[in-house]
């Protein structure tokens, strides 16, 4: 069986996705080599339509936020967050760190402590606060914000300054700490909506050698 220069042998199988023809090693299926790669070459039908399976863009920029959290040096806790205007382009990005200038070796990153200067609380400067410092458009408003946490009632007053009028967020599991009530009830007041992504897609994954075995042009 032929497929666009590539013959499916006796050692191989042919597989047919969403996103085309994949030529499998029959070794790689079986956990048994380290080399193989799957080789993915078009489906001839499927050449003069879209592909399907594209993130979207609330995926697209809640991803960027995730993304971006993996920049974070807090041990315990990695938030991110992506602003993006009225025509979806990103303006701002940012993820949770200590402040430009202040050492993440000498500052502490604990939780606990009976001395509150030896906590990070007194130090981190958080996602919404570096995106909205971070912004590439001259004001933000009537932006979207997309973050990982619901945001706490200090970005919240950022959040609402800054002109923001949308927040998107994955997780609101701090939703009974006051900090949270106050941020909503500053929402609230505000025109501020908020509303919690909900992902079509559990996880992405990013393949930085995908682009080497994908037979495509």
């Amino acid at each position: 069986m032929s497929t666009d220069g590539f013959e499916a042998s006796d050692e191989k199988t042919l597989n047919v996705t969403l996103n085309g023809l994949y030529i499998e090693d029959e070794e790689a299926k079986a956990g048994n080599s380290n080399q193989a790669k799957i080789i993915r070459s078009c489906n001839y039908r499927d050449l003069e339509k879209k592909r399907e399976d594209y993130l979207e863009w609330p995926e697209y920029f809640m991803a960027v936020a995730f993304l971006s959290a993996m920049r974070s040096k807090d041990p315990c806790t990695q938030v991110g967050a992506c602003i993006i205007d009225t025509n979806n382009r990103i303006v701002g990005v940012g993820y949770n760190g200590m402040p430009i200038g202040c050492s993440d070796e000498i500052l502490p990153w604990g939780k606990t402590s009976s001395k509150p200067l030896e906590t990070k609380y007194m130090y981190v400067c958080h996602a919404e606060m570096n995106a909205i410092m971070n912004k590439n458009s001259a004001d933000l408003k009537g932006c979207t914000l997309y973050v990982a946490l619901f945001p706490c009632n200090e970005c919240a007053k950022l959040i609402i300054q800054a002109g923001i009028k949308l927040v998107v967020y994955m997780s609101d599991k701090h939703k009974n700490k006051p900090s949270t009530e106050a941020s909503k009830l500053m929402f609230n007041m505000a025109g501020v909506k908020y509303q919690q992504f909900v992902p079509k897609k559990s996880k992405i994954v990013i393949d930085f050698e995908e682009i080497d075995w994908n037979m495509s042009v």
